[in-house]
Order: C-alpha cells, then sequence, then structure tokens
C-alpha cells in the first residue's frame, strides 16, 4: 500500500465552507475560520475529511502548517 498524498490550496474568511475540485491541480478549501493559531487548518482538516468520507484523524499534514498551500497524507 502507497501512502496517499492530497494537496491543497487554503483560502481563510472565505464567506462560507466550500471544497473546490478544480479541473487541474490542488483541490481548493474554502473556510470561514481566521489563519490566526491554526484554525484555518484545522477547520481545513475537517472540511476535507468530510469531503473524503474519513475521519479528520485519519489526515496528517505533511506540509505547509503556515501556508495556504498543504499537503495531506491520508492514514491508512
Amino acid at each position: 500500500m502507497g501512502e496517499r498524498l492530497i494537496n491543497v490550496r487554503v483560502q481563510p474568511r472565505a464567506s462560507r465552507n466550500k471544497v473546490d475540485t478544480p479541473r487541474e491541480g490542488a483541490l481548493r478549501i474554502y473556510v470561514t475560520a481566521p489563519p490566526e493559531g491554526g484554525r484555518a487548518t484545522d477547520a481545513a482538516r475537517t472540511l476535507l475529511a468530510k469531503h473524503l468520507g474519513c475521519a479528520p484523524s485519519r489526515l496528517e499534514l505533511v506540509r505547509g502548517a503556515t501556508s495556504r498551500e498543504k499537503t495531506f497524507r491520508v492514514l491508512e
């Protein structure tokens, strides 16, 4: 089993929470949470988990803790 990495671009302070699936490139995740204190990252993890149909604890942040460009690993 290979590991599964998902690249996302997070837009904090959006008007609503939404996952947008682009034609190419990374998923775009819009969250209403502000970027302070990792709240936007936590909101993005929760929204991505709901989109994938898994628990948020199964998503591990690999890169981008303080960036809009993030990479999550799906734990098996």
